[in-house]
């Protein structure tokens, strides 16, 4: 009789583990948006992508002036998973900044995943915060306005945005064999890797990459190989 009941729990644990996930409610980005306090736009891999260009800052290197497309971009990244969504970004922070946002962010339980350096020699002084939490997405979503209530970080949309640049952009589109755009006073590519990023058993869409603008469209994105 106990070999009997051993084997049915056995089979019971064997299907929990095997049976697919239910998924959760697909996040509505909308009400992310209005926890922000700013709308972003969704990205390939259906991230939802929102950028923070600290307009507010003026930053120098040595005789050169920073664009925030350049070098001063926060951002956001939502992504929906199964059971429940996850958020990765970077903040642009300056020194006194630092400390206030790592504690709103660890109060929302939002992990700090690096604190480092992009450029050197800028005055004033910034520094890259990079984060990620799990969990649902509007509380995500709260906890990065929290955080990001411990800074200067403009909310408002800017301007219109420029349609030219006084770059060759037809060569460097060519010499780097993709298409960029005017962001922020910069002109930006957005690259993704070739093969699949995997992060705890999850793939991470190209979407969730690096930077604070729009990334390529789907179908122009390099062919993914095998996992890294």
């Amino acid at each position: 009789m106990k070999k009997g009941l051993l084997l049915v729990a056995c089979l019971i644990a064997t299907a929990c583990a095997t049976a697919p996930a239910t998924p959760m409610q697909r996040a509505d980005w909308n009400d992310v948006a209005t926890a922000l306090g700013k709308s972003g736009s969704v990205q390939p891999g259906n991230v939802y992508k929102v950028g923070f260009p600290r307009s507010d800052l003026a930053v120098r290197i040595d005789d050169v002036q920073l664009k925030p497309g350049l070098a001063l971009g926060s951002w956001a990244a939502f992504l929906q998973l199964p059971q429940h969504a996850m958020v990765m970004g970077d903040l642009v922070l300056t020194e006194d900044e630092v400390n206030p946002v790592i504690s709103a962010l660890q109060a929302g339980g939002v992990e700090q995943t690096a604190l480092h350096n992009h450029v050197l020699r800028e005055s004033p002084r910034v520094m890259y915060l990079h984060f990620g939490g799990h969990g649902d997405p509007v509380a995500l979503a709260r906890t990065l306005r929290s955080a990001l209530e411990k800074t200067k970080t403009p909310f408002a949309a800017g301007g219109a945005p420029a349609t030219t640049i006084d770059l060759l952009t037809a060569e460097l589109d060519a010499t780097l064999g993709a298409s960029g755009k005017i962001n922020g006073g910069a002109y930006q590519f957005a690259i993704p890797r070739a093969e699949r990023i995997v992060e705890h058993g999850v793939e991470i869409p190209s979407g969730c990459g690096d930077g604070d603008g729009d990334q390529l469209p789907a179908d122009r994105q390099r062919s993914r190989g095998d996992q890294r």
